[in-house]
């Protein structure tokens, strides 16, 4: 699907159906953790959904028929929320059958570089990835403990990023209350990460 048609899909609410990911890719995983560097200065050239499916796969995709996914999370309680800030807005994803739910139409990159000291290659880059917690999933199980369990995705993306010839960087410096109010998310969710991804400029 061209970019194109990805911006013209309707309002909030609307479901995505994103393309199937690719299981074997043409660079080794050695070559990835060699090349991965932080990178902050990006091109302004969108991503295909077919990139976006590809990285929100290595995030939180499902592995197999009973719903393992690619990050590990303790006893399976996977409490890691995704979202995508576009030009054209706020997309969930729900491993789920792989698809996304747009909840916002508004650009809010923007918002979010306020919100994070004003690092502009937050508002500068085609796709900023959004890495939230409800912690309470895991720690109904394992108590205290649970923040130590919560799992990692984020050096999944990084490394996917790569493969694909992408440029990304972490971004853990923003104000938590801001990012939940600019992106609604709900009281007992908690944002971990912003993590711009595009073009190496």
């Amino acid at each position: 699907m061209s970019i194109l048609m990805f911006l013209l899909l309707g309002g909030e609410g609307m479901e995505i159906k994103l393309p199937i990911p690719v299981l074997k890719g043409k660079v080794s995983i050695e070559e990835c953790i060699g090349k991965r560097r932080s990178i902050r200065v990006y091109k302004d050239t969108p991503l295909t959904l077919e990139q976006i499916s590809q990285l929100l796969w290595s995030l939180q995709g499902m592995t197999t028929a009973n719903g393992l996914r690619c990050a590990p999370s303790a006893g399976a309680t996977y409490p890691l929320e995704i979202r995508v800030v576009k030009a054209d807005g706020v997309f969930h994803y729900i491993p789920e059958g792989h698809k996304l739910v747009r909840e916002k139409t508004e650009d809010l990159r923007s918002k979010l570089t306020q919100s994070a000291l004003g690092q502009s290659f937050i508002k500068e880059a085609p796709c900023d990835f959004i890495i939230s917690a409800i912690y309470e999933r895991t720690s109904k199980r394992y108590g205290e403990r649970a923040r130590r369990y919560i799992g990692h995705c984020a050096e999944n993306l990084h490394l996917q990023a790569v493969a694909m010839g992408l440029a990304s960087v972490p971004v853990g410096a923003f104000d938590d209350d801001e990012v939940k109010s600019i992106l609604s998310l709900p009281q007992n969710e908690d944002p971990l990460y912003i993590i711009p991804v595009g073009y190496e400029k």
